[in-house]
């Protein structure tokens, strides 16, 4: 009986988030096309983007891949998917970032990026232990 592999499941969701979640979220007004922004902060938004379109499709590449050591792609899957959300949180540690600019500024609106971050990250660690056990069954059972 094939068994089925949450764990894979979430990394490929969450590749495929990394993927399409920047365009989504950045192709717009507040973004890309916010005429108050400078050139080269418009090249920095596109760069991120395509950043996560380059980490997403890696995340997919070595979650799929069935050549080489399974942990390691399992790893480099991982890690491929976690980057983005990563850098993205720790993006707030720079001088003079935010959230939002002043002219889009919520009230008093959660602050989304943060949360989704740590959920997403946190996702990745259960969905890395559920594979690395399956991973360890599998090699028991063919031993």
């Amino acid at each position: 009986m094939k068994q089925l592999r949450i764990g894979a499941w979430i990394i490929t969701l969450i590749g495929l988030l990394a993927i399409v979640g920047p365009f989504a979220v950045d192709w717009n007004q507040t973004d890309i096309y916010n005429p108050l922004w400078p050139p080269h902060a418009k090249f920095h938004n596109a760069q991120t983007m395509l950043l996560g379109l380059g980490l997403g499709l890696s995340a997919l590449w070595f979650a799929c891949r069935r050549v080489g050591d399974a942990r390691s792609n399992l790893l480099a899957s991982v890690t491929f998917a976690g980057l983005y959300w990563i850098t993205q949180a720790g993006s707030l540690a720079f001088p003079g970032t935010g959230l939002f600019d002043p002219e889009f500024a919520p009230g008093s609106a959660i602050p989304r990026s943060p949360i989704m971050d740590a959920v997403l990250l946190g996702l990745l660690v259960i969905a890395y232990r559920l594979e690395s056990k399956r991973l360890v069954v599998r090699k028991m059972a063919a031993a």
